[in-house]
């Protein structure tokens, strides 16, 4: 057993490994490419899922040695869910069906936090600087291709603490959009999983909605994006390596939320090393089956426009009806049931295409969807004045993180 761990990335996967890692009496050293931990994210809200394991995480985190109070956190319970017609309903539990955290660089964000926790615990961080793959024991690092990418704006806002989650094939083609307010900051969010020109334009359109259904007093601050690449690999490990987070492909290919799996994923792989388990193992047994019903339900959602979202809609409101708990129906989606496993040889030739990496490893990677003629459309004139508003806004110097061209 080495005494000495080199982990490439500072996320919240090599971050959580580093913890565990340095708490068991390792030298634990991590490179990253950037200035900070979080940078890549600029500010914006994230949602960590509690639908794919009946224990709530923040006690999973607990046990695995990590503090969920080093950094800020806002636990829902309920959502407006917005149908394509849009009616609207709520769906509710009586736990926390999600918690949202902020990304960036900021004291109280998930990744600051994080980073607090690893240097507490002895590890070292080494910011800005490049090593080579091969001369670390884990790798963390973030997406290299895109698979899917979001656009969102950060505003100030006088709106209650609230988040919104829209199923409509037109603002976010193949996906959704959302809209979360924590303590007056708003985050305005289309996702897209099929390519398109001009992808700005379904930014401002879904802004453009959002304020003619919310009263928010929106005062734009910034806009922000990021991409996510989804992928299989056949093997996580691979020469003596262990891959975790996104460079592991552990992303749920449905919703995007992947903090869950990257958190668990860092500290199996730090357990791994302690022999405390085989990570191989412990991610097919825990999260691949997870993964794979992510691709299937991303497989049939592919195929199906806003009729097919407003059935899952409907459906999901009849299910809390039925069973008392909105939470219930978002843990059979990602339940790999029969039906589900029989389509996986379907999805696995339709949706996913093998690829070599230049390390070596072997995956079957989601390409980016190509657009469908639905997706051209004449933006409304609400939309056109919000983005001259932008223009506006963006010239007397707010920042623009994730531009069209990067997707």
């Amino acid at each position: 057993m080495k005494d000495r761990i080199d982990i490439l990335g500072a996320g919240l996967s090599g971050l959580a490994a580093a913890t565990i890692l340095a708490k068991a009496g390792k030298e634990v050293h991590v490179h990253e490419i950037r200035k900070d931990s979080g940078a890549r994210f600029d500010g914006d809200f994230q949602g960590i899922e509690n639908w794919t394991s009946e224990i709530d995480f923040f006690d999973e985190m607990k046990s695995w040695g990590l503090d969920p109070d080093e950094f800020k956190s806002n636990a829902f319970d309920v959502i407006d869910l917005i149908h394509p017609d849009d009616v609207i309903t709520n769906p509710v539990t009586n736990g926390t069906a999600f918690r949202v955290v902020e990304r960036g660089t900021d004291e109280h964000c998930i990744d600051q936090g994080f980073k607090r926790m690893a240097i507490s615990a002895g590890a070292k961080i080494h910011y800005e600087t490049r090593v080579k793959p091969e001369d670390c024991d884990i790798i963390a690092a973030g997406p290299k291709d895109s698979s899917a990418i979001a656009f969102g704006e950060i505003f100030h806002t006088d709106h209650p603490n609230h988040v919104s989650f829209q199923l409509n094939d037109k603002l976010a083609p193949g996906a959704y959009s959302y809209l979360i307010i924590i303590d007056g900051i708003g985050l305005i969010c289309t996702c897209l999983w099929r390519k398109q020109k001009k992808s700005g334009r379904y930014l401002n359109e879904t802004i453009a909605w959002y304020e003619s259904h919310y009263e928010l007093n929106r005062v734009p601050i910034k806009r922000v994006g990021g991409k996510g690449d989804f992928c299989l690999p056949q093997k996580y490990t691979h020469e003596n390596k262990i891959y975790v987070g996104e460079a592991g492909g552990l992303q749920d290919f449905m919703w995007g939320f992947g903090m869950r799996y990257a958190i668990t994923s860092g500290v199996f792989a730090a357990q791994s090393i302690l022999d405390e388990c085989d990570y191989e193992t412990e991610v097919r047994k825990r999260l691949v089956p997870l993964i794979k019903t992510s691709a299937i339900n991303r497989f049939l959602m592919n195929r199906v426009g806003d009729r097919g979202f407003k059935f899952v809609a409907n459906y999901w409101m009849r299910d809390q009806r039925k069973k008392g708990d909105g939470l219930r129906f978002m843990k059979w989606v990602y339940q790999p049931g029969i039906f589900r496993k029989s389509l996986w040889p379907i999805v696995k030739i339709s949706m996913l295409r093998k690829k070599k990496l230049d390390d070596g490893r072997i995956v079957h990677r989601m390409p980016f969807r190509e657009s469908l003629r639905r997706d051209y459309w004449e933006p409304s004139d609400k939309a056109l004045d919000i983005g001259e508003q932008w223009d506006t806004v963006r010239k007397t110097g707010a920042s623009l993180s994730f531009s069209e061209s990067d997707s």
